[in-house]
C-alpha cells in the first residue's frame, strides 16, 4: 500500500509565495516521476510540474518562472515552491507518484489565492 501525505496549502493573496510537500510511505518501488497535480473548480485535473528520472523537471507553461519544483530520492519526497501566486492557481493540488506500471495519488490540498 502507498501513502502519499500533502501538506502545505491554504490562503495567500496575490503575490504571496506557498510551498506544498508531498511524502510517500508505504510499499517501496522504483519510482519514475514525483509531481503536483492541480484541478480548479469545474475544470480538468492539469499537470503542474514533475519531475522524472532524468531529473529535469517540466512545468506547465502558466507556473513556468514562477514555481518550483524539487524532489529529494533519498526521502521520497517532493515540494513545491509557489511564487507570485495568482488568482487563477486556486485550486485543489494533487502529489503524484508514478512507477512504469501505476500511479499513485495523494488526496490534495486546497490552495486559494485571493485578497
Amino acid at each position: 500500500q502507498v501513502q502519499l501525505v500533502e501538506s502545505g496549502g491554504g490562503l495567500v493573496q496575490p503575490g504571496g509565495s506557498l510551498r506544498l510537500s508531498c511524502a510517500k510511505s508505504g510499499t517501496t518501488f522504483t519510482i519514475y516521476a514525483m509531481g503536483w497535480y492541480r484541478q480548479a473548480p469545474g475544470k480538468q485535473r492539469e499537470l503542474v510540474a514533475r519531475i522524472i528520472n532524468d531529473g529535469i523537471p517540466n512545468y506547465a507553461s502558466s507556473v513556468k518562472g514562477r514555481f518550483t519544483i524539487s524532489r529529494d530520492n533519498a526521502k521520497n519526497t517532493v515540494d513545491l515552491q509557489m511564487n507570485s501566486l495568482k488568482p487563477e492557481d486556486t485550486a485543489v493540488y494533487y502529489c503524484n507518484v508514478a512507477s512504469n506500471f501505476a500511479t499513485y495519488w495523494g488526496r490534495g490540498t486546497q490552495v486559494t489565492v485571493s485578497s
